[in-house]
């Protein structure tokens, strides 16, 4: 089936862990023909997504950028613009956990993480990006919540709330725009198979027990897989689907 993405230029936060959500749509994306840029705050690995990516014969990018800075953002937004004269595809996946822990042990720093950086940041790229596409009347956004945001995790409120704020901006976003040919949806990814835990400096015996299990039980994420459900969303065949937040966690 062709998904229609050949030519299209896809703007990928958080695309520098290489065993990533981020890395899997973006190479994902350029075997369906779509041109890459690679965002990260870690820019080495952004330059290795993006190397990939043109080992496939697409163009790429590779820009450092720290979703919580309006600046930054903009300027790396401006500099896409600069070279690929478009974005057709925004894909907000960077995100980061804190330590799973009771809700009265948290901290308000914690919380400030959390909210800053995966409901925050969300908002800022979007904003960033979007004048663009409504000038073009055309465009594609997937924002990547979690199964904490739909359910709840216990130990996990805090990242939940800032996942499940995700989930209702995507709806109201979706509902503001539809008018002017821009989809917005959402994956909520369950466990993924993936350097999340450790990134996030999340207990050993957490990564050690939990998610060992999941892994053994065969109910982790892979980041083959998100690529797989992104690249439908933001297809030509998926343009009646917007305001969805679809869950890709298998039997979680």
């Amino acid at each position: 089936m062709d998904l229609g993405l050949k030519d299209k230029v896809a703007l990928i936060t958080g695309a520098g862990s290489q065993v990533g959500f981020g890395k899997g749509i973006a190479m994902t994306l350029a075997r369906e023909g779509c041109d890459i840029v690679a965002c990260d705050k870690d820019i080495e690995g952004a330059k290795k997504t993006a190397a990939d990516v043109k080992a496939l014969g697409r163009k790429a990018m590779a820009l450092n950028v720290d979703i919580t800075k309006t600046a930054e953002v903009k300027k790396a937004v401006d500099a896409v613009l600069k070279d690929f004269g478009k974005i057709d595809i925004l894909i907000n996946n960077a995100g980061v956990g804190t330590q799973p822990k009771p809700f009265v042990a948290t901290t308000e720093e914690e919380w400030d993480t959390n909210i800053n950086v995966n409901l925050r940041g969300t908002m800022i790229v979007t904003k960033a990006v979007l004048p663009h596409m409504i000038e073009r009347k055309s465009g594609k956004i997937v924002n990547l919540s979690s199964t904490a945001g739909l359910s709840g995790m216990s130990t996990g409120g805090v990242y939940g709330a800032a996942k499940a704020g995700i989930v209702i901006f995507t709806a109201a976003l979706a509902k503001e725009l539809d008018e002017v040919g821009i989809n917005v949806n959402c994956m909520a990814p369950g466990l993924g198979a993936t350097n999340f835990h450790r990134a996030s400096n999340f207990p050993p015996e957490y990564i050690n027990k939990f998610v060992k299990e999941m892994a053994a039980a065969g109910r982790t994420t892979t980041p083959e897989e998100i690529g797989n459900v992104a690249a439908f969303l933001v297809s030509d065949v998926s343009k009646n689907i917007t305001g969805q937040c679809i869950r890709v966690s298998g039997l979680m």
